[in-house]
């Protein structure tokens, strides 16, 4: 393997020198340290690839030390360890992702040198070489007047990621994601100017470039006639395909958008029932009242509503009873730990069970694995996006997306 520097964390000597054997023996450089003092010397002066963490030690536990490690922007694998309860290892895991880490996996005590093994050396290939680490970039700083700047430069560019239907995998549509195609800096991410966009009262005019980009990508998309006829994605005509699109909560204070929404697909003759807006569950109850009107609005005209990230927020089960959604979509968390937490796997299926209850469609998002798709498919989801199926693909590649044929048609 590339230099695999393993440094341990634990306040039992045996354990900790059995895990160093055990790196050892995968050929990494691995070091047992017992006190969270020598642990962070050893993390600013020798800079581990990965680190092995006890959750349970008497002087500072396992969570406190995650919560030191992200403070200070520590990037190496960590490999959480423990003999706690399944539930308490998965409580911690999405602790260390909440501050940012990166974590490789999760141990229960007691646990072999296979276990150990296939943390530190997952995606290797033949010749026995790993990908090179990534580096870090420095975040630029992102003022009003730079978000600005760059909507009047229409730095912004549209993605598309492919949903499928589950159980056929035929093509369904796609969702429209954005990005800052920053000159300096490159791409930047949602997370970084979305809530800026907010709070400084320039979302609704990204809203509008986004619109106004996916809806003529999905106008301009090829005729069948053109595209593979052997694909079993184009089982669904191309005029069938839907296109998601996520909007603010503050969008639902403008009441002029929904006709400017309807303007917008009668000049490109582009069916409401094409269309999918996607709200999150906890932004879509900020206002009940209002989002009530302009939903029940939106709906009427024929537009379908998705209730996004759900099962991460804490709001009423009777406001999204209220509200006139036709989609529920399972946030990926819970889809990407599906198959090593059981709790993961309880809660898709009673938010399913709950969705289809209401009528509601259900989606699963971050379905990266074959076993993933086949169990959001045994649960009873309808749609899957994730890794597995395609990554976000710009305009031009996903057009020949469309073209080929899909690995998951042979």
């Amino acid at each position: 393997m590339s230099e695999c520097r393993l440094l341990i964390l634990d306040d039992d000597p045996m354990v900790g020198r059995t895990m160093e054997f055990m790196a050892e023996g995968a050929g990494a450089v691995a070091r047992f340290v017992s006190t969270p003092s020598e642990f962070f010397l050893q993390v600013e002066s020798w800079g581990p690839t990965h680190i092995a963490l006890d959750l349970i030690m008497p002087d500072m536990d396992g969570v406190e030390v995650m919560s030191s490690l992200a403070d200070r922007g520590c990037d190496a694998g960590i490999i959480i360890t423990s003999g706690v309860g399944e539930r308490i290892l998965d409580a911690a895991r999405r602790a260390a992702a909440g501050h940012g880490l990166n974590i490789v996996g999760v141990l229960a005590k007691p646990f072999t040198a296979a276990d150990l093994w296939e943390l530190l050396t997952p995606g290797e290939t033949a010749n026995n070489t790993a990908a090179p680490a990534r580096t870090r970039r420095p975040k630029p700083e992102i003022t009003e007047a730079h978000l600005k700047a760059a909507l009047d430069a229409r730095q912004f560019s549209v993605i598309y990621q492919p949903k499928i239907e589950c159980g056929s995998e035929k093509l369904a549509g796609f969702e429209a994601l954005v990005r800052w195609v920053h000159p300096e800096h490159g791409i930047i991410g949602p997370d970084r100017f979305i809530p800026l966009a907010e709070s400084s009262g320039l979302i609704d005019t990204l809203t509008e470039q986004v619109l106004d980009q996916a809806l003529a990508w999905l106008k301009a998309l090829p005729p069948d006639s053109v595209l593979d006829p052997c694909s079993r994605l184009r089982a669904r005509a191309t005029d069938a395909l839907t296109m998601s699109v996520n909007i603010s909560a503050r969008t639902l204070n403008d009441a002029a958008f929904v006709d400017r929404l309807a303007a917008r697909c009668e000049a490109l003759e582009i069916h409401p029932a094409n269309l999918i807006f996607e709200l999150t569950e906890t932004s879509a109850m900020d206002d009940p009242v209002a989002s009530l009107d302009l939903l029940t609005r939106m709906r009427m005209k024929g537009f379908h509503l998705s209730i996004d990230d759900f099962g991460t927020g804490f709001s009423s089960m009777v406001q999204l009873v209220r509200l006139p959604f036709s989609e529920i979509k399972v946030d990926k968390s819970f889809v990407m730990t599906a198959m090593e937490s059981r709790e993961s796997r309880t809660v898709i299926r009673s938010i399913v069970d709950l969705g289809h209850g209401l009528g509601l469609r259900c989606t699963a998002e971050g379905v990266e694995t074959r076993e993933a798709l086949d169990y959001v498919t045994e649960v009873g989801c309808d749609l899957a996006q994730g890794y597995f199926i395609a990554r976000p693909l710009s305009g031009d590649k996903a057009v020949e997306w469309l073209r080929d044929l899909h690995p998951l048609c042979v």
